[in-house]
């Protein structure tokens, strides 16, 4: 072998593990497949009401609420606060399927423990009383043990598989850049789309992600909060922690249809 080939053959293995470490390292959000739909995506920090609004409306009206049934159309939402949730409010153990049998939306949570909280999660932590605001007051909601909260849809009121055009969250103290996700699923599993929040831009500290499909193809989502979990010793990197700490609020997404 000349030192021609050789050079050559050196330079192409060098630049095969500069763009191995690229991918493996230097993640790019929102991350969207190259092929198949498209989604129509919503963003917003700081003041984010309006862009709120404005998925709704893309989501359609009307709002469906607790109605039993498939709807032809509009939308359903969680915000937490309703009064048949409260008995469960700060404590470790709210029912997963509660939105799809107590309030008939649609909406089965799974894979970890779940905290419906009204005291800002202090309970837990109580640096936590100075890091996270509600959207809607009073109430949020966090995974327990856990900074990933996985979600299906069903038929409101029914135990028949479902899917929805699109998914929105408001999501509580981003503080840094990709650490809050929603992450979407069609019925085979196969991942549409994962889509960041961005970071807080006020002290208030609210932001929202939404992504809208053409149809009905939403069977499963997976919000990401932030990279660590809350805990009693755990504080959020804005009081002197490691970690991006963030809860979520309101949940917004289109009518649950049978597939």
């Amino acid at each position: 072998m000349n030192r021609t080939t050789t050079g050559i053959l050196s330079a192409l293995v060098a630049a095969a593990v500069i763009v191995g470490c690229s991918r493996s390292t230097s993640p790019v959000y929102p991350v969207q497949p190259p092929a198949g739909p498209q989604a129509t995506v919503i963003t917003a920090s700081g003041d984010i009401a309006a862009k709120v609004a404005e998925f709704r409306t893309l989501i359609g009206d009307p709002a469906n609420g607790a109605t039993v049934g498939q709807q032809p159309a509009g939308r359903r939402e969680v915000s937490w606060d309703g009064a048949t949730a409260r008995p469960f409010n700060n404590r470790n153990d709210f029912p997963p399927d509660f939105f799809n049998t107590v309030a008939t939306v649609g909406l089965i949570y799974e894979g970890a423990a779940f905290r419906n909280d009204s005291l800002l999660f202090a309970e837990i932590n109580p640096t936590y009383a100075n890091e996270f605001k509600a959207f809607t007051p009073k109430v949020m909601f966090s995974a327990i043990g856990a900074n990933v909260i996985n979600v299906r849809f069903q038929v409101a009121g029914a135990a028949t598989p479902a899917a929805v055009s699109g998914f929105g969250a408001v999501m509580a103290d981003v503080d840094l850049d990709n650490t809050a996700t929603i992450e979407l699923f069609d019925k085979d599993g196969k991942s549409l789309g994962r889509f960041a929040a961005p970071r807080r831009s006020d002290a208030n500290g609210l932001s929202f992600v939404g992504a809208k499909y053409d149809a009905a193809i939403v069977a499963s989502v997976r919000i990401t909060c932030g990279n660590g979990a809350l805990g009693a010793g755990v504080n959020d990197v804005t009081s002197g922690g490691l970690l991006d700490l963030v809860v979520i609020d309101n949940v917004i997404y289109g009518e649950p249809s049978a597939f």
